[in-house]
């Protein structure tokens, strides 16, 4: 039986997890290949609100190539919570893109994002999913 996690551990992992997404924010917004693959778990889940589901090439893939291209990304009405090695993130995504072969446009989209650690210090995005808001 595993012993549940202290208010302060807690709220270490919840920073730490707020920090993730903050990377993963910039290295969206930069298309770094190398950031976006140490914060994607090798069994990545990545869905689009549109419906497309991504691996973790795919993934990094999209971003490197020019698919999806974000100009800007401000999140808002972000929760963060954590339940052993795993946090659930839901916030709202808006931005600007400057996707291959669309041109420029905008989003907002309410995402859900599930992030696991072994050992709390690592924190990689094991499933995303958005939808339209």
């Amino acid at each position: 039986m595993s012993t549940p996690a202290s208010p302060v551990t807690d709220s270490i992992a919840i920073k730490q997890v707020a920090a993730a997404v903050e990377q993963l924010r910039k290295s969206m917004i930069s298309a770094d290949g190398a950031v976006l693959d140490q914060l994607a778990h090798d069994e990545l889940t990545y869905g689009h609100s549109g419906g497309q589901l991504q691996n973790k090439l795919e993934f990094i893939a999209s971003f490197t190539g020019g698919d999806s291209v974000f100009v800007d990304i401000e999140i808002t009405g972000q929760t963060v919570r954590v339940v052993g090695n795993t946090a659930i993130v839901r916030h709202t995504l808006s931005a600007s893109t400057n996707d291959k072969g669309k041109g420029p446009g905008s989003v907002k989209i309410n995402i859900l994002l599930v992030w696991v650690s072994n050992d709390h210090q690592a924190w990689q995005l094991l499933a995303r999913q958005a939808v339209r808001v």
